[in-house]
């Protein structure tokens, strides 16, 4: 199993939207290097739903439930998409400021890359996440 973090803008695409659909294709990705990861997601792969702009914070735990597939928003066959349904919202949401001042999340993607829509998280950094939303 692997770990994953995608952003969204909540003010186009929040947290409460994607639990009402309770399933949807994370789509419209057109960065070559968010493609590749979504293209290496698997059935069952956990993802972190980060919800970016003026929020800036880790907000829920969504599930691959269908891997890579063409973007339907586009007639371009170099995009995909793959399938998320909800896991959990997180009662304490985790924020941008609690992972930059956590020393052993400093070289995860998040902050080191931080425009990057679709990115792994490591184990342990997935394990740190997850603990500070239940702290």
């Amino acid at each position: 199993m692997n770990y994953w973090l995608v952003k969204s803008e909540p003010e186009t695409y929040s947290w409460a939207d994607f639990e009402k659909l309770g399933r949807d294709h994370w789509d419209g990705v057109r960065n070559y290097a968010a493609r590749k990861h979504m293209m290496e997601m698997a059935v069952g792969d956990l993802v972190l739903f980060y919800h970016s702009g003026g929020e800036k914070q880790v907000v829920g735990l969504a599930e691959v439930v269908r891997e890579h597939y063409p973007d339907p928003t586009t007639d371009d066959d170099r995009w995909v998409v793959v399938d998320l349904i909800p896991k959990r919202a997180f009662d304490k949401p985790v924020t941008l400021k609690e992972i930059k001042a956590d020393a052993r999340l400093s070289e995860i993607p998040l902050v080191r890359i931080p425009r990057l829509s679709v990115q792994p998280i490591e184990p342990e950094a997935y394990d740190i996440i997850l603990g500070l939303a239940e702290a």
